[in-house]
C-alpha cells in the first residue's frame, strides 16, 4: 500500500506529508466517496471528481487527529497538531479560526484553492468495513451545516464543487471540498 510513502513518521510523534504524485485511496474511502457520490445523484445533483490533492490532505489529517485529538476539548475534529509539517491550529466552534482548515489545501499539496472539510469520528466496532463511512453520512445528513455543505444548500447553494478529498482512518473519517478543478488529478486504489 502507498499509504506509508504519503505519511512518514520524522520521529513519534511527527507526521511529514511526501511523494504527494503517489497517493491512493483504500476501500473505506471508496466506500465514503461512492456513498457521497450516490447520495448527490439521489438528489439531482453531480457527482464530484474525486481529487488527488485533498485527499493527501484529508489521510493526513484522520491519521493526526488519530495521534493527537483529545475529544471534549475546546478544539474540534477541524483542528490541526503541531506534530506534521503543516500550521498548527485549533479550530473552535465560533469558526475564528476558519482559514487554517481553508489554508490546508494550499499549505500540503498543489491543490489552488480553499476546502472546507467536514469531520466525524466514533470508536463503535462496526461488523463491516462500509459501516463506519454510512454512519459518518448518516450522521453528516442530520447535522444542518454539513448536510448542506454535502448537498449546495443554504450558504453553500453557489458553489460549484470541483474537487473532493476522502479520508478514513482508525475511526476517523473527513471530507473536503474545493471549488477548484484539481490538477493533480484522481488518486489511484491503494488495493491494486
Amino acid at each position: 500500500m502507498l499509504f506509508t510513502s504519503l505519511l512518514h513518521a520524522q520521529s513519534p510523534g511527527k507526521l511529514t506529508v511526501v511523494d504527494k504524485g503517489a497517493h491512493c485511496i483504500n476501500s473505506q474511502e471508496r466506500s465514503l466517496y461512492r456513498l457521497i457520490t450516490e447520495y448527490r445523484r439521489k438528489r439531482g445533483l453531480p457527482g464530484i471528481p474525486l481529487s488527488e490533492s485533498l485527499s493527501v490532505v484529508a489521510r493526513a489529517h484522520v491519521r493526526d487527529l488519530d495521534r493527537h485529538y483529545s475529544p471534549g476539548g475546546r478544539c474540534n475534529l477541524h483542528s490541526w497538531s503541531s506534530e506534521g509539517n503543516w500550521s498548527a491550529c485549533c479550530y473552535t466552534d465560533d469558526h475564528r479560526r476558519a482559514a487554517c482548515m481553508w489554508d490546508k489545501p494550499r499549505e500540503l499539496t498543489s491543490y489552488k484553492g480553499d476546502g472546507y472539510e467536514i469531520a466525524f469520528f466514533s470508536n463503535y466496532n462496526y461488523p463491516t468495513s462500509e459501516g463506519l463511512v454510512a454512519d459518518a453520512l448518516e450522521s453528516w445528513k442530520k447535522s444542518p451545516g454539513h448536510h448542506d455543505l454535502i448537498i449546495n444548500h443554504g450558504k453553500w447553494a453557489t458553489a460549484n464543487w470541483k474537487a473532493i478529498g476522502v479520508g478514513v482512518y482508525n475511526g476517523y473519517v473527513v471530507v473536503w471540498f474545493g471549488e477548484a478543478a484539481d490538477e493533480a488529478g484522481t488518486p489511484g486504489n491503494c488495493e491494486e
